[in-house]
């Protein structure tokens, strides 16, 4: 039992797999393909919604630096990533990597935890999608109601479309998601450009409001659990309200790591896989901390902040709207939707290659990691996905699963962290496309700044991601761990291709 847990799969038995006929991915993606996937993941519609609110309500104009500490804290993880994946250029991203360090029963709880990053992720994101789509052509939305059941079929067609991109191959999703990303990035280049000619240097000041005081709150699964530990209320403004932001909107930054997952399909990985992550996290940063300096110079913070009265959120259109510039807020709608249709596309995409890799490694049924030969993509798998997004989507009340998706993201990057050290230890013959400088203080790092974060979610978010994981180690126990290739080829019952390959995890 022991040795099934904590075997691992070697680095060349994962590299040999790429090629494994019936379970090949097509290579045909460049290091701007992945730059435009990673642009067009993490610019969703929450840099035209938390930059407002945040700023009103936790930092003031100092929001612009809480955007810099949350980019540094994510850059801390897109450099572990970068070695990673130039290191292992395989599908699956975090499961890969820990499959080849910490061992099968720890990849499979990783592979289970981008569940939550990637198909809920989508759902909820197509959701929001469903919503946007009302503001922008004028009615109440994508639901419909058949009785006492609220349909989306909002969140049921964007999945599909984008199932159907992503089934017809990669490179055409790509294109795809360009011309989408495009549209958004030009609309956040609207907001700054336009907004700088009603920037007021007055606005800037105070930069670090005043703290006030946080006020009790009841204790209860929706309190963080930080403040459930220590018994601290809400930080607003000052520098512990600069440090709550950054916490807030570092999740704006939340998917860069999908680039990862396309390794496989990278013509030159080792070099490829790092531009596109650090690439496309450099061009997000300089964005969004254009447009906080904007939106906080356009009106003063407390113009931002949400009211006792209504207690409706402020977002990006508001302070147009309060220097007279009204027909921004379809402008930005229209930004929020573009955002949102890449998101959902590229969330998907990460989800079927994660799962692709898990049952190409017996983990899950191997027969839906069956390659198109003329796409060359796991069509079986990409639709199943689509199917049970939508569904879940079209369905159910999932709005509230939101920190799920963080919660899940933030476990996977520390393990990622963690298991560069583990792999520089164990493996320094390894060749690395890409090394994270400075040893192990940046992978440190960002486990702490990580976890950090984690502490700052509710305690009903840590109660499901627990229940969620129990689930996945039952399904382990009764699938995964019987019909794990690695375990099969030690038992003989099939030939390893690459004789030595697979390594138990005391094989230092």
């Amino acid at each position: 039992m022991a040795n099934a847990l904590t075997r691992t799969k070697s680095i060349e038995q994962s590299m040999a797999d790429t090629d494994e006929p019936g379970h090949r991915l097509r290579k045909n993606l460049t290091s701007w393909d992945l730059m435009v996937f990673g642009v067009s993941v993490v610019i969703g519609a929450g840099i035209f919604t938390v930059t407002a609110t945040t700023a009103g309500n936790k930092a003031g104009p100092a929001i612009s630096l809480a955007f810099v500490m949350a980019a540094i804290a994510c850059a801390l993880a897109a450099l572990c990533y970068a070695e990673f994946a130039s290191t292992v250029p395989v599908a699956g991203s975090a499961y890969t990597f820990g499959y080849a360090t910490f061992g099968e029963f720890l990849a499979w709880i990783l592979g289970w935890d981008l569940i939550l990053e990637f198909a809920v992720g989508a759902a909820v994101v197509s959701k929001g999608w469903s919503s946007y789509l009302g503001s922008v052509f004028g009615f109440g939305g994508g639901t419909v109601e058949v009785g006492s059941q609220t349909i989306d079929w909002g969140a049921m067609v964007i999945v599909a479309v984008v199932a159907v991109l992503l089934a017809l191959g990669t490179k055409l999703s790509s294109r795809f998601s360009a011309v989408i990303t495009a549209i958004k990035v030009g609309v956040v280049l609207l907001v700054i450009i336009v907004g700088f000619f009603y920037v007021k240097a007055s606005n800037y000041s105070p930069f670090i409001p005043p703290a006030e005081k946080g006020e009790g709150v009841e204790k209860s699964v929706d309190s963080s659990l930080f403040s459930l530990i220590t018994g601290g209320g809400d930080s607003s403004y000052g520098w512990y309200g600069v440090l709550a932001a950054a916490s807030i909107v570092f999740f704006a930054f939340i998917g860069f790591d999908v680039v990862a997952t396309t390794a496989e399909e990278t013509r030159n990985p080792r070099k490829d896989v790092p531009r596109g992550i650090l690439g496309s996290l450099a061009i997000v940063t300089v964005l969004y901390v254009l447009v906080t300096i904007v939106v906080t110079g356009m009106v003063s913070y407390t113009q931002l902040a949400t009211s006792a009265g209504d207690g409706k959120p402020k977002n990006l259109a508001t302070a147009f709207a309060l220097n007279g510039i009204t027909w921004a807020e379809k402008i930005i709608a229209i930004g929020a939707l573009a955002g949102l249709t890449t998101v959902v596309m590229v969330l998907v995409l990460g989800q079927s290659r994660v799962l692709f890799a898990m049952c190409r490694d017996g983990l899950l049924p191997r027969g839906l990691a069956a390659t198109n030969p003329r796409f060359g993509t796991p069509i079986r798998l990409t639709a199943l996905i689509g199917v049970v997004v939508a569904v879940v989507a079209g369905f159910f009340p999932i709005d509230r699963l939101e920190e799920m998706v963080n919660v899940g993201t933030l476990f996977a990057f520390i393990v990622v962290a963690g298991g560069v050290m583990i792999l520089r230890r164990r493996r320094p013959d390894l060749q690395r496309g890409f090394t994270v400088p400075g040893g192990p203080i940046i992978p440190v790092l960002a486990i702490a700044a990580c976890l950090w974060l984690m502490l700052n979610l509710t305690a009903l978010t840590w109660l499901r991601f627990v229940i969620w994981m129990v689930i996945g180690v039952a399904v382990y126990f009764l699938y995964g761990m019987r019909h794990s290739m690695v375990g099969r080829r030690a038992r003989g019952e099939v030939p390893d291709p690459v004789g030595a390959g697979d390594r138990a995890a005391g094989d230092h």
